[in-house]
């Protein structure tokens, strides 16, 4: 029995057994060989997922995250490096457990539903090896998870796009796997459906405790979802953050174009009342913390040069303004319009303005910077 002097030692908290990640995959390399030349599609992929956490890989097409989520699941055998799932080895130089034994779930495309099984039969398809009992319980339990219950005797073909990806994840989740991997979960959905559904699928996963990995190229939906989100560009992780530090503080210029909207406008620091700014072609922008502050100075250049990202929502449109720019393309987003406006050197920021400021192309308008947090980089 442990004795309140005992539970107060550090050395007993000290001893206590760490809980190992869910998924811990580590230099993970993949060649695949073409016809022309081997391609290296996975160049020391490193990240892992604690216990009940949901990550992303995200990233455009032929970045390598299909692959990766296709090696954890054993589909694909890496060239190098590990993966270990609750901290047991499923894939090493000596080690290659199948995929059946791995203790996941996949949540396909395409749903890969069978279209001659009931709903209830697909999400008992996985269950066959328990008692019977057991397995309606189980189909029961999982059908009113997903809200499904009353179209338990439908088939895959009554069912709408939303409905079948709920049946396929109702399977995925029925044999309770260790880890749920989900392969572009929405892509065949409608827009419209894909945050709300995004949003819902979080909601079942934090519900059950499951600990899962999505791969999507698309970043609503990869925000929508994860806790953890990994930004991949040509078979590594550029950055592993949270999405809100991928787009106010991306780690990288190519993060930062590829996570959320925004320019690159050459700038120079410069200090104007004993306060750093940076000068800009739109007039100074303040740089208001000292890690903004300290990120420029590392970023400079020759005689202070730079370049600042400036996200739509740091680009404020005001009348009174005497800096001019052109609007040159419009898209109406219900309650506000991003407006992509030209300014006299040619370069082109985008504006988000309430959408009671209708303003024509060609049409121009003041706009004045307002950045809480800026972010530079190199020229």
């Amino acid at each position: 029995m442990r004795t309140e002097a005992s539970f107060n030692s550090p050395n007993v908290l000290a001893n206590e057994p760490k809980t190992p990640p869910a998924l811990e995959v580590s230099n993970l390399q993949v060649t695949l060989r073409g016809a022309d030349r081997p391609i290296d599609v996975l160049k020391g992929l490193d990240f892992s997922l604690k216990n009940g956490e949901i990550g992303c890989l995200l990233g455009p097409s032929g970045c390598g995250k299909t692959t990766a989520l296709r090696s954890i699941a054993g589909f694909v055998q890496p060239d190098a490096g590990a993966i270990k799932i609750l901290g047991r080895t499923v894939f090493d130089a000596h080690i290659q457990v199948p995929p059946n034994q791995r203790g996941v779930g996949i949540v396909f495309q395409d749903f890969a539903l069978f279209p001659h099984l009931t709903v209830r039969a697909n999400v008992e398809f996985g269950l066959r090896s328990r008692d019977r009992t057991q397995v309606r319980a189980r189909s029961e339990q999982m059908l009113e998870l997903v809200k499904l219950s009353d179209w338990a005797e439908r088939y895959p073909h009554e069912l709408s796009g939303g409905q079948q990806q709920r049946v396929a994840l109702a399977r995925a989740l029925a044999p309770e796997p260790q880890l749920l991997l989900l392969d572009e979960p929405f892509s065949n959905l409608d827009p419209d459906l894909r945050e709300q559904l995004a949003h819902e699928l979080r909601d079942l996963l934090k519900q059950t405790g499951c600990t899962a990995l999505l791969v999507t190229h698309d970043q609503y939906e990869a925000f929508a979802l994860a806790d953890t989100v990994g930004v991949m560009e040509a078979g590594r992780i550029a950055q592993w953050d949270t999405a809100y530090r991928l787009y106010h503080q991306p780690e990288t210029r190519s993060v930062a174009d590829f996570v959320g909207l925004g320019a690159f406008l050459p700038g120079v620091i410069k200090v104007e009342n004993g306060a750093s700014v940076i000068q800009t072609e739109i007039g100074a922008v303040p740089l208001r913390s000292s890690v903004d502050a300290r990120n420029a100075d590392a970023t400079a250049g020759k005689g202070g040069e730079l370049v600042v990202l400036l996200r739509p929502d740091d680009v404020v449109h005001d009348d009174a303004s005497p800096l001019q720019a052109e609007v040159v393309r419009k898209a109406f987003r219900g309650a506000q319009f991003l407006y992509t406006l030209r300014l006299p050197s040619r370069q082109e920021l985008m504006a988000l303005v309430p959408s009671h400021h209708d303003h024509d192309i060609g049409e121009r308008i003041g706009i004045r910077i307002d950045a809480d947090h800026v972010v530079t980089f190199e020229r």
